[in-house]
């Protein structure tokens, strides 16, 4: 009989949250092993879970080559610049995504390598006493038991199904089939306003398509803060997203080539005939056979595994993270809890800071916050003041051509402390850093202001953002 291969440490799960954690492990001097069961279009295992392979990164690709696209079917000519005859290969497209998933898994992989991780591709399922059982995903059969001292599960999450729009990978398709589509449909639904369904309903309207998206809430993205939600409808609408809120689907049919949705608002029973329909109403934690009964892992009554203040689970030595776990559903808050764990098992003491992790939505223009809404402040009976700056008023902005949106910033009324940063306009991925640093240091409006920003930069209108706080805003009138 084959002795179980023991270590210091077994991650299940390589995404942003298993694959860093395996990368600390072993920094710290721990024999470490992660176990993955994603199989790439080639068939062949893949590291880097669902955001690197099927998610976050794919869907940046190609956001990024539809902005170009759309750029210059038109969008150039306030510049001077006339471009006729445009046409855009959906398959060079697609496969540029497909290159650059490519390039950076096969990162990890030599990521792994150099860090002497060993890595194990099949189904990790926790058993009792510490150990995982291992199957093959070509051959679910063929099991191994593995051990070690820690475990750390990190099985990501994956889309919810609802039964009135059931997924067929045709015409109706996950956030993952929408990646995929080999030209832009002529009419597409979108079942969800969400992140997930702005971002993919922006990449085929800027193709062409015709995006409707079905959103059963009344509020729009009820957890940005609500002044940015508002300029945001306002400005997808514009731009020719279709978004309907308070419809809630209550069926599909498939007819041919073309799937009929019948939906309910506050006006009654609706029907649209669809070339395309993704389902992008949420997703949901992947602890479906992740663990034996005899394991006795404790899950809540959303399906999310219960955790201490250490990310350690009700069983010593095996803990949870990422989207398994509280919090939001993201790459980044999953990575640094990864590096928390792989410290915390090396006897370490790492902090997390869950106030200031940063949210972002890639559409055009870009939204980001850190920290509370305005409208959650209030609920909550907190004194606060707030600034705002907009780009139209930016040089920098101007010069760009990209002047919608603006910069929030709320504080607290006697403490002058940063309590939340809203930005939707140009870049505002890449401006939200400056927020969470400083309310990582726990800093003041004030702080903000006296810091001096080079001009002309977008970052500017956070600095007047700050001042127009204590209505000390230089570029437009207070």
């Amino acid at each position: 009989m084959t002795k179980e291969r023991e270590f210091d440490v077994i991650i299940v799960g390589g995404g942003p949250g298993g694959y860093v954690a395996a990368i600390r492990c072993a920094q710290l001097g721990l024999n470490t092993a992660c176990i993955d069961n994603f199989v790439g279009k080639d068939g062949k295992s893949s590291l880097g879970g669902t955001c690197l392979n099927v998610g976050c990164i794919p869907s940046k690709a190609l956001l990024e080559s539809s902005e170009h696209y759309a750029q210059v079917s038109g969008g150039l000519e306030s510049h001077g610049i006339k471009i006729s005859g445009v046409k855009i290969d959906v398959s060079a497209m697609i496969q540029r995504k497909d290159d650059i998933v490519s390039r950076l898994t096969g990162g990890i992989a030599g990521l792994f390598k150099a860090n002497k991780i060993t890595s194990i591709h099949g189904h990790g399922k926790l058993l009792d006493g510490k150990r995982i059982e291992v199957s093959s995903t070509s051959d679910p059969e063929s099991k191994e038991i593995i051990s070690a001292e820690s475990i750390i599960l990190a099985a990501g999450s994956s889309s919810i199904d609802i039964p009135c729009a059931l997924v067929d990978g045709k015409t109706i398709v996950d956030s993952t089939g929408a990646l995929d589509f080999d030209k832009a449909p002529k009419k597409l639904g979108v079942i969800g306003a969400g992140v997930i369904g702005l971002e993919l309903g922006s990449v085929w309207q800027r193709l062409g398509s015709e995006v409707v998206l079905l959103e059963a809430q009344d509020e729009f993205l009820p957890v940005a803060d609500q002044k940015v939600a508002r300029e945001a409808k306002r400005l997808f609408s514009k731009q020719g997203l279709d978004i309907r809120l308070g419809a809630r689907v209550t069926g599909t049919e498939k007819k041919g080539r073309k799937v009929i949705v019948e939906y309910e608002d506050k006006s009654g029973t609706q029907t649209l005939e669809l070339d395309k329909l993704i389902v992008a109403v949420g997703r949901k934690p992947n602890t479906d056979n992740l663990f034996a009964p005899e394991a006795e892992l404790l899950l809540d009554e959303r399906g999310f595994i219960e955790v201490d203040s250490f990310w350690q689970t009700n069983i010593p030595g095996v803990y949870a993270i990422g989207d398994l776990i509280r919090g939001p559903m993201l790459a980044h808050k999953a990575s640094e809890e990864g590096v928390a764990v792989a410290e915390v098992i090396s006897g370490e003491e790492p902090e997390l800071n869950y106030d200031v992790i940063p949210s972002v939505i890639y559409t055009h223009p870009e939204i980001a916050w850190t920290g509370q809404t305005e409208q959650h402040l209030k609920r909550a009976g907190e004194k606060i003041k707030v600034g705002s700056f907009p780009f139209a008023a930016s040089g920098r902005a101007q010069a760009l051509g990209e002047t919608d949106g603006m910069v929030k910033i709320i504080s607290h009324q006697e403490t002058d402390q940063i309590l939340g940063v809203h930005i939707i306009g140009p870049q505002a991925s890449e401006l939200i850093a400056e927020a969470v640093l400083a309310m990582e240091y726990s800093a003041s409006t004030e702080d903000l202001a006296l810091t001096i920003h080079a001009h002309p930069t977008l970052s500017e209108a956070i600095h007047e953002a700050a001042l127009a706080v204590d209505k000390r805003a230089l570029h437009i009138p207070n």
